[in-house]
């Protein structure tokens, strides 16, 4: 096959060949340029030798009389004879060679060269010398060379065959067989065969059955296939329930437990400790933060003192119900800080715990009175306290409006007439400071069920 390309020069046409089997551009060489008229004869001439031709008819002979002792020797319908045709290299269709490129018209056929029609020409008879069309490549002809040489040691192969079974053959007739023992041979083989057929038509219906079997199996496991799908799906929705249940759960104990810790925390936690609040500040005695008292450099308010008299009221009012107890003569009255005193003996007297305006010596006797009524309220709950523990006391003595100082000899007045602000003041401290005593007792009596 050539191929034409038109070069970079006006009116030139360069041709190239290719392989015949690659299709891969060739390179020719030199000696292709020109032969003569000997080597023309000498390439057309016909290429098997005599010895060869001799050969060849020696081989087809074997092979006609091997053929027709084989005919004659086996009819059996069981014997196969495969025929294996000669292996040819794939061949290009065409005559001679075809010319490609965008050469079209005479002017341009006409530029071809006197070598491409010399090699043309070669290549022409070459491939007609040849079942193999030219012109090849060197490595498609060394391709060609090696699957030639594996042809004809296969050839040299099968006429050994041949001559080897011809032999054989010839041995074989020479011998007389028994032709009954060949019969009953041949009796037991088909037997044999039917026994055979019979197991293959029961290996059949056997794996018919195991087929019916492997689809009803599929079936089953297409149905557990789905059943574990849905499984699994029920399986991640209650999964889920769980772990939403398992968080509220632990909310919820959360919750129980801090409402337990606050329980405890209040159960330990005294009410009247964390309600009324007795301390000092300075030379006043306070409760919840109220001054109860005035002095000259320190003149309290009154409203503060009345709301201190008020928190008093309450918190005496509160133990004295704590623990059942009823004041003989006197009745409190928690009002804020407007509390007051009920006289049982007389009846609709009222009798203030508050005030209003300076200090001064004569001053409204109910006040004095209320004052001296809340610390004889006081004396009664001490003795009633006493009564059931006789181990509790106060640090300060009670008697008929007057508060004895244990450190001292001293006492100390709870009336404002005839009396100085500064023991008015500590007379209400120490009045505070049994009050608190009081508190504590009440507190660790009743802690459990306060």
């Amino acid at each position: 096959m050539a191929q034409s390309m038109s070069g970079s020069g006006r009116g030139t046409t360069h041709v190239s060949f290719v392989c015949q089997r690659c299709y891969q551009p060739l390179r020719l060489d030199h000696s292709f340029s020109n032969f003569d008229a000997e080597t023309l004869k000498e390439l057309t001439a016909p290429l098997p030798s005599s010895a060869d031709e001799s050969k060849g008819e020696e081989v087809e002979d074997t092979k006609k009389q091997c053929e027709g002792k084989v005919e004659k020797f086996v009819e059996s319908p069981n014997v196969l004879v495969r025929h294996i045709p000669l292996i040819r290299p794939n061949s290009v269709d065409g005559n001679d060679f075809t010319l490609l490129g965008e050469a079209t018209g005479a002017t341009k056929m006409d530029n071809l060269s006197h070598k491409l029609k010399v090699s043309a020409r070669l290549f022409d008879i070459m491939s007609g010398q040849s079942e193999v069309d030219h012109p090849l490549c060197e490595d498609c002809t060394d391709a060609l060379l090696s699957m030639l040489d594996e042809q004809l040691h296969m050839a040299e192969k099968e006429l050994h065959d041949y001559k080897h079974f011809l032999e054989d053959m010839d041995n074989f007739q020479d011998k007389e067989e028994d032709e009954k023992e060949l019969d009953q041979e041949l009796a037991r083989l088909r037997i044999g065969e039917e026994k055979l057929l019979k197991e293959l038509e029961a290996v059949e219906n056997e794996r018919e059955k195991i087929r019916i079997e492997n689809e009803k199996l599929d079936k089953a496991e297409q149905n557990l296939k789905t059943e574990e799908d849905k499984y699994w799906r029920d399986y991640c929705l209650h999964k889920k329930a769980l772990s939403e249940f398992q968080d509220e759960q632990m909310s919820v104990s959360n919750q129980l437990q801090y409402a337990q810790s606050q329980l405890d925390k209040l159960r330990k936690t005294n009410v009247f400790n964390s309600t009324f609040h007795i301390w000092h500040k300075g030379h006043f005695g306070t409760i919840n933060g109220f001054r109860l008292g005035r002095l000259p450099s320190v003149p309290v308010e009154w409203t503060e003192i009345n709301a201190a008299w008020g928190q008093t009221v309450l918190l005496l009012h509160s133990l004295s119900k704590k623990i059942g107890l009823t004041f003989k003569r006197y009745r409190l009255v928690p009002y804020g800080n407007h509390s007051y005193i009920e006289c049982l003996e007389e009846k609709m007297k009222e009798l203030p715990l508050y005030g209003s305006g300076g200090f001064r010596f004569f001053w409204d006797t109910k006040f004095d009175q209320a004052m001296v009524a809340f610390l004889d309220c006081l004396q009664q709950f001490k003795e009633e306290v006493e009564r059931g523990d006789s181990g509790f006391y106060l640090p300060y003595r009670m008697e008929k409006g007057k508060i004895f100082d244990s450190r001292a000899t001293g006492s100390y007045s709870i009336r404002i007439q005839f009396n100085s602000e500064e023991h008015w003041t500590k007379a209400l401290k120490f009045m505070l400071t049994n009050l608190k005593w009081g508190l504590a007792w009440v507190s660790s009596q009743f802690a459990d069920k306060s």
